[in-house]
């Protein structure tokens, strides 16, 4: 009886192991060659900022930079005023109150408590100027911060305690004339520094993905596809697509695999039941 059952239960294996290997089989391997191919073709701007000449003036301030960004691309400033980058919040569902605004500006966290009486500091990571000035409101176009976001010099830095001010020994002028899509590097100086070091605040992102290796990250793999952080957290308006899970209670505007991935990627099956 026991060599019977023993038997049964061998057949069931060899059973589950082959309808894996046959079901488990994908179609993506076509798509994943159609994605390879258009992200192997690297947008090129066609525009060249040091030709303008309303950016070779003299920038004295870079409230001035901004102003000059501001009129050549008007109503920018209104979508970056409406982004939660800019508000330090958004919108979400906290039960018994319904839909609230939470944020850096108003939320109490386990990691710096608040920013409030902080902003010197934590304004470095803001896309705005003088946090901590009296003028400081979050309808002056003038202070948003183009260049933290659009630098492509690789410069561009904000200054130590200056409520989110650039480093004053910074060009601006050849920033100004060199801007274009954000790249790794704009976003990492906030995102893999945050909290005031390297991997301190989050604990998932730090400075190796700056240049990853495909074991850290298989889609901005600098010797392969070398994708950018925005390729998937896609931007309209100046809204980006992605939240943290453990931080957002409204499954909205998220960045997630099936945008361009199908349902069942791998050739294995059981790694499709992730």
């Amino acid at each position: 009886m026991r060599k019977i059952l023993l038997i049964l239960f061998g057949l069931v294996i060899l059973s589950a192991v082959a309808i894996n290997h046959f079901t488990g089989r994908s179609v993506e391997p076509e798509k994943l060659s159609v994605l390879k191919e258009k992200l192997s073709e690297k947008p090129v701007s066609s525009v060249d900022h040091s030709k303008f000449t309303v950016l070779q003036q003299k920038f004295t301030s870079p409230e001035k930079v901004t102003e000059t960004c501001v009129s050549c691309h008007n109503k920018r400033d209104i979508e970056v005023m409406h982004s939660n980058h800019w508000n330090w919040e958004r919108e979400e569902y906290v039960e018994g109150k319904g839909i609230v605004k939470l944020g850096k500006k108003n939320a109490i966290n386990n990691f710096c408590i608040g920013v409030q009486g902080n902003e010197e500091s934590c304004a470095k990571c803001h896309v705005g100027f003088g946090m901590t000035k009296t003028d400081f409101s979050y309808t002056n176009a003038s202070k948003i911060d183009c260049l933290v976001c659009h630098d492509n010099t690789e410069t561009y830095v904000k200054a130590n305690e200056q409520g989110g001010a650039p480093d004053p020994k910074l060009d601006l002028n050849k920033i100004a004339q060199n801007v274009g899509t954000p790249g790794r590097s704009n976003c990492g100086v906030c995102h893999f520094f945050g909290g005031g070091g390297n991997n301190v605040k989050h604990g998932d992102l730090d400075m190796a993905m700056f240049e990853p290796s495909r074991k850290i990250d298989v889609h901005m793999d600098a010797r392969g596809q070398n994708m950018q952080c925005v390729e998937c957290h896609e931007t309209k308006n100046h809204q980006m697509a992605g939240k943290v899970f453990s931080l957002s209670s409204m499954n909205q505007n998220r960045a997630e695999c099936e945008t361009c991935h199908s349902e069942t990627p791998h050739n294995d099956n059981i790694l499709n039941e992730h």
